[in-house]
C-alpha cells in the first residue's frame, strides 16, 4: 500500500493592512465636503455676503485654531460667530470685555457652600470660558491682566484656579473681536497673545447691493432658525482628518520662506522689509499656514494642498504677526500691502 504524500498546507494570506492617514476616514471627508454647501446655506439665513470671512473662520474651526476678528461696529461679527456655533451645535458663550472685568470673571472662582452635613467647603464655580466656542467681544477694552486670563485657556485648553487645573470641554475655540475705529481707552494685545490666534480676520463694509439686502431682511421679519448640521464630536474628527491631508515638502518650504522673508535684517530679507518692519513672523506662522491650507483644501474637495491654498491664507495668517515701525506708519504703509509684496517676491514652487 502506498503512503500518500504529505499534503502541502495552503498559503497563509495576511490580513489587509488597515488604512491609514487621509484614506482611513474618507467617509468623514466626504461628509465634510458635502456639508460645506449646507453650512453656507444655513449661514446665509442671517449673514449676507462676507464669503471670504466665513471661509477663513471655517478653516480655523476645522484646523482647531483661534481667530481674531477685526471690524467696525454693526458688521454682524457677533451674529456670525453665534450662527457658526449653532451650525456645529457647539455650546456658545459670549464675554463682553470691559475695563473693570477681572480674570475670575472669565475663568471662574471658588465660593463657600454648605457641604450638606453642617459644614462648608470651597466649590469651584465655572466661568463663561467653559464653553466650546467663546466670543471675547472687544477684547482690547480690558486690561492686560484680564486679557492674559485667556492665554492658558487658548494654549493649554485648561484653566488653573487655586492651584487646581480644570480641563475645558473639547472642542474649544476663542473668537475675539476688536473695534479698530475708537482706540481711546483700549489695551492693545501683546505680541505673545496675538501669536496664539491662527488668523486675524478683517470684516469690511458690504457692497451697496448686499447692504440693501441686509436692511431689507432685518426690517421685514424674523430670520429662519439655523439648523444644526454637525456636532462637537464631528468637529474633533475633522481636526484629526485635516492633519492627515498630505502636503508636499516644497509647499512647506514655500510657507516657511514666506514667513521668514518678513523678518528684518536676516540673510535674503527684502530691502523694504528692513525699512518698514520692526518684527517679523515666527515659526508659528508657517505652522498655521500649512494647517490652514490643509483645511482649506479639504473644504474645497481636494485631498492635497496647492500653492493657492497657502497664498489665500497668507494675509490673515501674517497680518497680526508682522509689526511695522514708525517709518512705515509715517509713509502710510499698510500691513496688507507688505504681505502682498512678500507674496509677489517669494519664489513659488515649480517656477524658475
Amino acid at each position: 500500500m502506498s503512503i500518500p504524500a504529505e499534503s502541502t498546507p495552503p498559503p497563509v494570506i495576511p490580513p489587509a493592512a488597515p488604512a491609514t492617514g487621509f484614506a482611513a476616514d474618507r467617509a468623514t471627508a466626504e461628509r465634510l465636503i458635502a456639508g460645506r454647501t449646507r453650512i453656507e446655506a444655513e449661514l446665509a439665513k442671517v449673514i449676507v455676503g462676507q464669503r471670504e470671512v466665513i471661509e477663513q473662520i471655517l478653516v480655523a474651526l476645522m484646523a482647531g485654531g483661534h481667530c481674531l476678528i477685526t471690524g467696525a461696529p454693526g458688521l454682524a461679527k457677533t451674529l456670525l460667530v453665534k450662527s457658526i456655533a449653532q451650525v456645529f451645535h457647539l455650546k456658545f458663550s459670549r464675554i463682553q470685555f470691559t475695563p473693570d472685568l477681572m480674570p475670575a470673571d472669565i475663568t471662574g472662582t471658588e465660593i463657600l457652600q454648605d457641604d450638606g452635613v453642617g459644614g462648608r467647603k470651597l466649590t469651584f464655580v465655572r466661568g463663561p470660558v467653559f464653553a466650546n466656542m467663546v466670543l471675547a467681544d472687544e477684547i482690547n477694552r480690558t486690561p492686560p491682566k484680564t486679557q492674559a486670563a485667556l492665554l492658558e485657556a487658548m494654549q493649554e485648553h485648561q484653566v488653573t484656579a487655586s492651584g487646581v487645573r480644570h480641563a475645558l470641554q473639547e472642542p474649544f475655540f476663542v473668537l475675539a473681536t476688536q473695534n479698530p475705529i475708537e482706540m481711546e481707552g483700549t489695551y492693545p494685545l501683546p505680541e505673545a497673545q496675538l501669536d496664539r490666534f491662527m488668523f486675524n480676520v478683517v470684516m469690511d463694509y458690504l457692497p451697496e447691493a448686499d447692504e440693501v439686502q441686509v436692511v431689507t431682511q432685518t426690517t421685514a421679519g424674523r430670520p429662519a432658525p439655523i439648523d444644526a448640521l454637525f456636532s462637537g464630536e464631528d468637529v474633533l474628527r475633522f481636526h484629526e482628518l485635516v492633519r492627515t491631508v498630505p502636503v508636499a515638502e516644497e509647499m512647506v518650504r514655500y510657507a516657511v520662506q514666506l514667513a521668514s522673508s518678513s523678518r528684518p535684517h536676516q540673510p535674503g530679507t527684502p530691502a523694504y522689509v528692513n525699512e518698514w518692519v520692526s518684527w517679523g513672523a515666527g515659526t508659528r506662522a508657517g505652522q498655521f499656514l500649512i494647517l490652514g491650507a490643509k483645511a482649506r483644501a479639504l473644504l474645497r474637495g481636494r485631498a492635497h494642498v496647492t500653492i493657492e491654498d497657502i497664498q489665500a491664507l497668507a494675509v490673515p495668517a501674517l497680518r497680526h504677526r508682522i509689526l511695522l515701525n514708525y517709518r512705515a506708519e509715517a509713509e502710510g504703509i499698510r500691513i496688507d500691502e507688505v504681505i502682498k509684496r512678500l507674496l509677489a517676491g517669494t519664489k513659488t514652487p515649480g517656477k524658475s
